[in-house]
Formats: structure tokens, sequence, C-alpha cells
């Protein structure tokens, strides 16, 4: 019996692997994804911060993000237009993957260039790394089965997470060593070395058939079907910024050492989203999607009344006590958020569909992200924190709404 007990269980761990293989080429290119980005828009602003530099000119670099949140402009080019040479979508991925390691490597040149300078490259490296992130979420759409995106929606966060403690925690933590070119170059190595297993992808066998055909539509005729969807994530991604985003400057200002704060950003921060994607996909199923939004957002909003509470009595120690716990809270957000996008995204234009979900309502959050430094210097940070809370609130409220009106509409139909 024992040996047939022990065989079954080396049965399923296999199947496990086997099942587990198919999310590869698309974990190591949201490693990329995380790394890029964090490693252009992640540490600057502490740095410059631990330098002095104000607040409202700090909010600026969140500029480097930018094409995140428009990359709905230029999406429908991705349903409509196929590039030689590759499938349709692991054309674009590999075109825009290419042109951001091209930008990377002349960005490493610049150690001395103007800032205005760097802050364009950076902006145009994150639009090809952006343009990459929505050919990709695309090709899932089109080529996962629906009840493996939850799945996908983990490698989503853990590949992204693993990337930023790349990006962050040893890039950035390695720029004495490295030097500005050293650390630029091996961003950029990296991001070449991580695109090479997407391109050994069945995408043409794999694509979704039963999708029916449609002449496709502008970005504005999809923005007014999926509007109030939008409207729900980016009030929800404001939110979630202006709670708990400028925690680590707040960090800061209370005397955290900078490399404390590093360390939380750039390791930390990633580690606890990694377990927290891996983990959040069974609670979802054991709890229910609505439950596990509500107990993730009620850890955040106890992390933001403790910053708050830290932040009026001087007390570190409680403030990076509530950022933690503003970590994990989050982690547990991030899987079913992501894996509503993808059944939102799912039709004839996928890409459109997914930029308008994540890129326009992160770009209707850019403002508040922005302005949210500036604010909290004109405020303080205890009354920041304690006017950010009621808006925290109200925003995953009404996420939540939408989320438990779209699974009962989806178990109605069944």
């Amino acid at each position: 019996m024992t040996g047939s007990a022990d065989s079954a269980l080396g049965i399923r761990a296999i199947d496990r692997v086997a099942g587990l293989r198919p999310l590869a080429p698309f974990f190591c290119l949201y490693v990329t994804f995380g790394a890029t980005l964090g490693f252009l828009s992640g540490g600057a602003p502490l740095i410059l911060r631990a330098r002095g530099v104000d607040l409202a000119e700090v909010g600026l670099l969140q500029l480097i993000n930018l094409p995140v949140g428009l990359t709905f402009l230029w999406a429908p080019a991705l349903d409509r237009i196929r590039l030689p040479g590759l499938p349709h979508r692991i054309g674009w991925i590999a075109a825009a993957q290419v042109g951001a390691v091209v930008l990377l490597i002349t960005l490493s040149f610049g150690a001395h260039w103007p800032l205005l300078a760097l802050l364009a490259l950076a902006i145009a490296a994150c639009a090809c790394v952006a343009t990459m992130d929505i050919a990709l979420e695309a090709l899932v759409v089109e080529t996962v089965p629906a009840d493996r995106r939850a799945s996908m929606a983990s490698a989503k966060l853990c590949g992204a997470s693993l990337g930023g403690i790349l990006g962050v925690g040893v890039l950035v933590g390695s720029y004495d060593s490295l030097g500005w070119r050293g650390a630029v170059l091996a961003c950029a190595a990296l991001d070449l070395l991580c695109l090479l297993p997407i391109l050994g992808y069945p995408e043409a066998r794999l694509r979704d058939a039963g999708i029916a055909p449609e002449r496709l539509s502008g970005p504005l005729v999809r923005l007014r079907r999926l509007a109030g969807r939008v409207l729900a994530l980016g009030a929800y991604f404001a939110a979630a910024y202006l709670l708990s985003g400028p925690n680590t400057l707040a960090l800061l200002d209370l005397g955290v050492p900078l490399a404390q704060v590093g360390f939380l950003t750039g390791t930390v921060l990633p580690a606890v989203n990694l377990v927290m994607a891996l983990a959040a996909g069974g609670l979802a199923a054991r709890f229910g999607t609505v439950r596990l939004i509500a107990a993730g957002a009620l850890g955040v909003l106890a992390s933001g009344g403790l910053m708050a509470g830290a932040c009026a009595g001087g007390m570190a120690d409680l403030a990076v006590a509530a950022t933690v716990l503003s970590f994990v809270a989050g982690g547990f957000l991030g899987v079913p958020v992501f894996n509503m996008i993808y059944r939102w995204a799912q039709g004839p234009q996928p890409a459109t569909d997914y930029a308008l979900l994540f890129g326009a309502a992160f770009f209707a959050a850019m403002p508040l992200r922005v302005a949210a430094p500036a604010l909290a210097g004109w405020i303080g940070w205890p009354g920041y924190f304690a006017a950010t809370l009621p808006l925290y609130a109200a925003a995953v409220g009404w996420l939540a709404v939408a989320v438990d009106r779209t699974l009962r509409t989806a178990g109605a139909a069944r």
C-alpha cells in the first residue's frame, strides 16, 4: 500500500510540473516586466528623496510609468497588424522586447547625460516593455483556457515580483559595484535572455478559434463598452497607490535609513507579493473571490490607520510594521484583480481590451500618483494617510461590487 501511495504522489507531482511547464515562457517575460520597470522607476525616487529632493519633484518621476497607462492608444494596431516572420502576438512581443533592449543599451552610455535625455530614453524603454506586456496578455486570453488563467495571474505576479527583486533589490543594491553602465546592461541582458522561451510557444495551434468574428473597432468604441469596469479599476488603482504607494517616502521622512527602505522596497515587497501570488489562487477557490478582496482591503485599511498614527507619533518602527502589513494585505488582491481583467478582456480584441482595462485605468490614476507626494508635503503625513482611508474603502467597495456582478452573471449563465 505504501509503495502504491508513494507512486500515486509521484505521478501527481509529475503532473503538476507538467501543468506548470506551459507557464514558463510567460513567467520569464513577466520577470523582465518587473525588473525593467523596477530598475527604471523603483530606485530613483528613494535615492533622490534621500538626497533631499523635494517631494513634488520626486513625484514627477512617476512619468516614467506613463506609457503603461497609454497602451490603449496603440493596442488596436497590435490587434490588427501582423509583423512578418513570427505568429501574430509573438511577433509583437519579440519586436517590443528587442526595442527595449536597444534602448537600454543606449541608456547605458548616458551616465552623465542631461536628466531630460535620460528621462526620455527611460520613458521610451517603458513604452516598449508595456507594449510587450499587452501583446503577452492578448496571447494569454487567446491561448490559455479560462480555468487556467488564475494560475497565469499568479505567474504574472510571481514573475513581476521576482523581477522587482532583481531590478531593485539586486541591480540597484549592487549599483556601487556595477556602476551605471554595468547595471543597465545587466537589465538589457536579462530582457534578451528571457525573450527566448516564448519564441517556441505554439501560438497558432493553441489560438482560441471559438470567438465569433467581429469587425475590429477603435479604442473609443471599446472604451464605451468597458467604461464601467475601467472606471472601477481606475478608482481602485488610484486609491491603492494613494494609501500605500508613498509609504516608503514617509519612512525616509521618519528617519528610516535609505538602505533599510531600499531593502523593504526591493526585497521584502516583491518577496511578499511572490508568496501571496502563489497562495491567492487557492484562497480564492476556498473562500471566494469577493471575500478575498474584502479581507485584503481590511488589512490595507488597517495598515493605513497604523501609518497615520506612526507618523503622528514619530514612531519609525511602527511605520515599518505598517508598511509590511500593507504589502501582505495588498498581496491578497493581485490575483483576483488580474484574473478578473483577463475575464473582462475575453473577446475579439484582447490587446485593446486589456490595454483599456489595465492601461486606461492606470492612466486615470496617474495624476493622483504624481500629486500624492506634493499633497503629503502640504498637509503632512498623518493628515495625508487619514484622508486616503475613506477614498480607498469606497474604491475597493466599488470594485468588489463589479467583480461580484460578473461572477453572479457567469454563474447564472451556466
